[in-house]
């Protein structure tokens, strides 16, 4: 599903950014990054019995992941903290139960020595079951710590063998952690069910899946994703709104997360001081099956509960995000001290699922909130109306009359010539 959304997803703050209009002032400001950690990447790889299939360029699974990892460490940034993580490495046995908490960190996050790493994929032989759920959850607790961006990158041949724990749900309790995580998957078999698990699991994450069926198609897709772990990368804050108005945290202007469940209402609150402007956006993201015909609302309201503006946006299926906006700009005062006017934010849905799809966690909400310095000028849009589309309406209208005028003209010479005639 959202293998569509990944690419929206991972722009979903860019998704909420173009809504209002944002431009965040100068200065540290919540979700922005600071660069003071290191970015942190676990590489989960599958080692379970069917890594030995020989399907990639004439060699095994296995000889295609062991030379892409050895080629990913020679170009690993330095800036980056690398880790590797195994499933299916060590239990070669029938038990179940035992199989299935088979993960183990091979290598631990932190400093590469690409020696020492080297080694260590170098003794990987493929064994055991898929225990791909007990791995997420293993390689999130990996990287907790720190401001940095966070990414898992997923390299498997085969579903998960370990259910009922789905991925899935486990890559959706991941992301409701608020710990910032993204996790990549790829797949190194074109089978419809491996894509199927794969993809969810990246959507639930804002992760990209790939299917890749060469060496150098593996070496270069991890090396993508490593690199951009290095990339300067916006976190969201992770927050929770409450049902009511008077009870909702104040926001500052920065990017938060949090999770809403179906049909539920969200409350925030921002202090917006006489002479600026409040911009606001959000993006909730369906990383589950869900009915078509579906819709968000923000509103911006006073603590009394008078409607101020409201931005909405429906969908009908086609797309895994849904955006929209919202600009109030909060006139000057004549008063010195005039104080600061607490406006509240509610956000709601109509996403609905069929019956049997989860509903817990909620779906994923990234709520964008900017205050700035009112507009100035009387072309601004938010202080004149339609700002410069006035001069387009004035010039509509003035086209409009002169057509008029014309085509009026040209009725009447037509008319005479015909009485003539």
């Amino acid at each position: 599903m959202i293998t569509r959304t990944r690419l929206a997803t991972g722009a979903c703050a860019l998704l909420a950014a173009l809504a209002a209009g944002m431009a965040f002032p100068a200065g540290a400001v919540a979700g922005e990054p600071t660069g003071e950690d290191a970015p942190k990447v676990d590489l989960v790889l599958d080692v379970s019995g069917s890594m030995r299939t020989r399907d990639i360029d004439g060699g095994t699974r296995m000889a295609a992941a062991k030379q892409a990892f050895n080629e990913v460490l020679d170009a690993t940034p330095e800036e980056v903290q690398l880790g590797i993580r195994t499933l299916g490495a060590d239990y070669p046995g029938d038990d179940r139960k035992t199989g299935c908490k088979d993960t183990a960190q091979l290598y631990p996050v932190g400093p590469l020595d690409r020696t020492e790493a080297k080694t260590a994929v170098a003794t990987l032989s493929p064994t055991g079951w898929t225990p791909i759920g007990p791995a997420l959850l293993k390689a999130a607790d990996d990287l907790e710590g720190g401001d940095g961006s966070k990414r898992i990158v997923l390299i498997s041949d085969g579903e998960d063998t370990c259910a009922p724990l789905d991925p899935c749900e486990v890559a959706r309790e991941i992301s409701a952690k608020g710990i910032g995580v993204t996790i990549d998957t790829l797949g190194l078999v074109p089978s419809t069910k491996l894509r199927k698990q794969l993809s969810c699991i990246a959507e639930a994450t804002g992760g990209t899946y790939t299917s890749v069926e060469h060496t150098d198609e593996l070496t270069d897709k991890v090396n993508q994703l490593v690199d951009r772990a290095a990339d300067p990368v916006v976190t969201p804050v992770a927050t929770e709104g409450a049902d009511a108005c008077a009870k909702a945290p104040t926001l500052k202007s920065g990017l938060y997360t949090d999770r809403e469940e179906f049909g539920q209402q969200r409350w925030y609150r921002v202090d917006v001081e006489p002479g600026q402007e409040l911009r606001a956006s959000v993006s909730v993201g369906a990383d589950r099956a869900v009915n078509p015909s579906y819709g968000v609302l923000l509103r911006a309201v006073t603590t009394h509960g008078r409607e101020i503006v409201r931005g909405e946006a429906t969908g009908n299926g086609r797309t895994d995000v849904l955006s929209t906006g919202l600009r109030y700009p909060k006139q000057e005062s004549d008063e010195e001290d005039a104080p600061a006017e607490a406006v509240c934010l509610q956000v709601t849905n109509s996403f609905s699922v069929a019956s049997g799809v989860k509903t817990t966690p909620g779906l994923p909400l990234e709520l964008t909130v900017d205050v700035v310095d009112g507009p100035g000028d009387s072309d601004d849009v938010a202080a004149f109306g339609l700002g410069r589309g006035w001069w387009l309406l004035g010039l509509l209208v003035l086209v409009g009359f002169v057509a008029g005028l014309l085509w009026g003209w040209l009725s009447r010479w037509r008319f005479a010539v015909w009485r003539t005639n």
